[in-house]
């Protein structure tokens, strides 16, 4: 019998066609979002300690208490916000898992969820396979921010769910307080629940992040979701959480339990003990703004053109002044022929909308950095 595809347009990710092509052209890979850098010795300590105590075994289906203890004084101590540990967080396996239990649980046939375009790559084909209906709002150009009027003219009857991004991936991008009061508004208003991705958190410059845990009724109404792999620069652990309402916790949960149940067990017990010391996650930004400033200074004699990046660890360029080509066409030469791989924007876009727009990650060696910049300065 032949298979009706529930996704029939979705392919292969770009992230993993762009890596896969860098292998095979022995490229330098700054474009999949992982870093080339160690963690923490200590967290890599504590993981190992705790195996060898013998906490392998399944953990409680919401996480274990003490990580949602310390996820919640986190919490505080980075936004003055109380959280109930036992009734408002959830450990997930990573992000990706947070968005689809959430979309799962809150999204049903002819739900409509607003997305504001580019965006990631993983909202729109959860909200799909619910039955939902993507509503794209583009963002502003060429500063990626949010026109709200368009937002209060696109809402209907059937709208359900703003889904934000901040620091915003790609463009790196941030939201302000001034958009946060007015989401706030807005969702007031409209009675909307709002989904907030915030995984790049604890990686944004010159700024305090502003969370959707910061205000109140915004807070009623919310699941902001995070990613300890962002944080702590270990994409391949897979753990993240999510932090709701009771009423909305509650519902998630039941999703989750029948996706995952559980999340790693000794990794959970490394994080709980990890997190006790809070310098492990306040100077995460100095460290990755750091990293920002040597690969954009390293690029000084280039003719790309640098487009500024206020949060996560990407950065994108511009090429408008180099070459006509789309950015697919661009990105692929750039890794086959100069050995430096990157992701095109366009592919972010629901309508493929080309900017001539290139993202970079610069969460790598000082070494790695300065061979690509090498590269881009010779085009």
């Amino acid at each position: 019998m032949p298979l009706k595809s529930k996704l029939p347009d979705v392919g292969t990710t770009i992230f993993t066609v762009m890596s896969q092509m860098a292998a095979e052209h022995n490229a330098l890979n700054l474009s999949q979002g992982f870093p080339d850098f160690r963690i923490s010795p200590k967290l890599i300590e504590l993981v190992n300690r705790h195996m060898k105590r013998g906490n392998n075994q399944y953990a409680p289906m919401p996480g274990l208490p003490g990580l949602r203890e310390q996820i919640a004084e986190m919490v505080y101590n980075c936004y003055q916000s109380k959280i109930d540990p036992y009734k408002e967080i959830t450990i997930t396996a990573g992000a990706t898992e947070a968005i689809y239990a959430t979309i799962t649980a809150l999204i049903g046939n002819g739900d409509e969820v607003m997305l504001f375009d580019p965006a990631y790559d993983c909202y729109a084909p959860a909200i799909r396979l619910n039955g939902g209906v993507p509503v794209y709002i583009p963002l502003n150009q060429p500063d990626f921010s949010i026109n709200w009027e368009v937002v209060k003219n696109k809402i209907g009857a059937n709208t359900k769910l703003i889904i934000i991004n901040s620091p915003h991936n790609p463009s790196g991008a941030v939201l302000s307080q001034s958009d946060l009061k007015t989401l706030e508004e807005i969702a007031a208003k409209h009675d909307l629940l709002v989904l907030s991705d915030e995984v790049y958190e604890h990686i944004i410059f010159g700024q305090q992040h502003e969370s959707v845990l910061k205000y109140d009724a915004l807070r009623k109404r919310c699941i902001a979701i995070s990613s300890f792999g962002k944080t702590f620069h270990a994409t391949g652990w897979k753990i993240g959480y999510l932090v709701a309402p009771e009423e909305i916790t509650n519902e998630i949960r039941k999703v989750h339990q029948y996706l995952v149940f559980s999340v790693n067990t000794p990794m959970q017990h490394a994080l709980s003990d990890y997190l006790k010391e809070p310098e492990h996650y306040l100077h995460i930004a100095e460290m990755y703004n750091n990293k920002r400033k040597f690969f954009v200074d390293s690029l000084a004699q280039s003719k790309f053109e640098i487009i500024p990046s206020f949060g996560t660890y990407f950065q994108l360029l511009s090429y408008k002044n180099i070459s006509d080509l789309d950015d697919m066409t661009m990105a692929a030469k750039l890794t086959k022929e100069n050995k430096l791989a990157s992701i095109p924007i366009s592919v972010f876009y629901q309508n493929k909308e080309d900017n001539k727009l290139l993202r970079f990650c610069f969460a790598k060696n000082e070494e790695t950095l300065e061979r690509a910049a090498e590269i881009l300065c010779k085009i």
